[in-house]
Parts: C-alpha cells; structure tokens; sequence
C-alpha cells in the first residue's frame, strides 16, 4: 500500500519544503521546475478532486488556488499536522492511494512525488480502483519519476552514484520506480487514455482520462 515507506517522512518533514526548493544537491534534478509540474498537475484537475500523498501541502495550494474542492489523502500524521496547519479548512484524511473514503465524489485523483510508493501490482489495483469511482471523462493526474526502460533506471542510478548522492541512490533502488511501457499498459487496461510528457530528467506528468 505503500506504508512501509511512511515513516521517512516523519524525518523529511522538517526539510521537506526546502529539498522540494532546489536546497538539497542530491535531489535537485529530481525537483527541477517543481512550481511548474505541481501547477500543470492543477491545471490539469477537475473539480471536485481526491490529492493523494497531500505531504506540505504544495499542490493543495494550487488545487486551491483554481477555487477546486479538494479533499487530501495522507498516511503520514506529521505531514497532516503540517498541512492541517498550513490548510486549516482543508479536509486532509488519513489514508493511502488503496484505502481511502471521502466525503465527496471526485471528478479527479491527483498526486505529485508519491505512486512510486506503490508496486506495479499495486499500480495496477489503483487504477482499476479509480475507473471504479471516477465518471467517463474523469481524470487522474500525477506527477512522479518514471523511466523509459529498466536499463534507463540502471544508468541513471549508475550516474548519481558517480555523483556520490547516496541518499538518492538509496531512494531509487528502495522504492519501486516503473517505466513508461508498464505504466502505459496498466493505465490503458484499468480503461483509460493516457498521456505521458517529460518535465524534467526524472519526472513526467502522467494524464489518463477514463473512457
């Protein structure tokens, strides 16, 4: 579900703004045009949206910013604080991108920086989920690192451990990175349309309409 990865942010929390900002070498080209992909995440939204991994808050604001309804998902209760506190009239749940319940009924799931915390089989059970909830024409807008090919991930991991960023490299062997051709396949099967563009080295946004 994604959980296990959790507890991390009880840490990042405190730095979380300031990595997200470009302040953290090893994560800079993960976060490059940062404002810019969280906005074309918003822009891409309908309303009423579900944001998954709603962390500091930073794509809420611009959810929010488009006068869209928005409800957050977040399992990590240091990151609910810190947006419940940002946010205070923003309904923020405790939940994950496989168990949620909310009290609208959304036109758009959207999430930045977060579905690698699913395996592909759990990729796989989310989209079906959302083609469940969503109505034809709805949307799931995310934005996270995806990679043309398994050899791809290979070079680039080979790269920043050339660099000597540790932290990063721990970070893409641990948590479970897909490529295109998968994504593409489980988000076409699930009975969506689904639209791939590269915002930077590492993230795409990914567009996916329900049929």
């Amino acid at each position: 579900m994604g959980r296990e990865f959790v507890e991390i942010f009880d840490e990042w929390v405190h730095t979380y703004d300031e990595s997200v900002n470009g302040n953290d070498e090893q994560y800079k080209d993960v976060f490059l045009k940062y404002n810019e992909i969280l906005q074309a995440v918003a822009d891409a939204a309908l309303g009423p949206v579900v944001e998954f991994g709603v962390g500091t808050g930073n794509l809420t604001e611009k959810l929010l910013e488009r006068n869209l309804e928005v409800v957050g998902v977040e399992p990590n209760q240091s990151m609910r604080q810190v947006t419940n506190i940002k946010m205070p009239g923003v309904v923020v749940i405790d939940g994950d991108f496989l168990e949620f319940e909310t009290p609208i009924s959304p036109q758009s799931f959207v999430s930045s920086y977060a579905f690698h915390h699913l395996t592909d089989k759990e990729k796989t059970q989310a989209f079906k989920l959302y083609a469940e909830k969503l109505p034809a024409g709805g949307k799931v807008i995310f934005a996270d690192t995806v990679f043309d090919s398994q050899q791809s991930k290979k070079e680039i991991i080979a790269f920043e451990e050339a660099r000597g960023h540790v932290n990063l490299v721990e970070d893409l062997n641990r948590e479970y990175y897909t490529t295109i051709p998968k994504l593409e396949e489980l988000i076409t099967k699930a009975g969506f349309t689904v639209k791939l563009s590269k915002m930077n080295n590492y993230v795409f946004l990914i567009e996916a309409t329900k049929l």
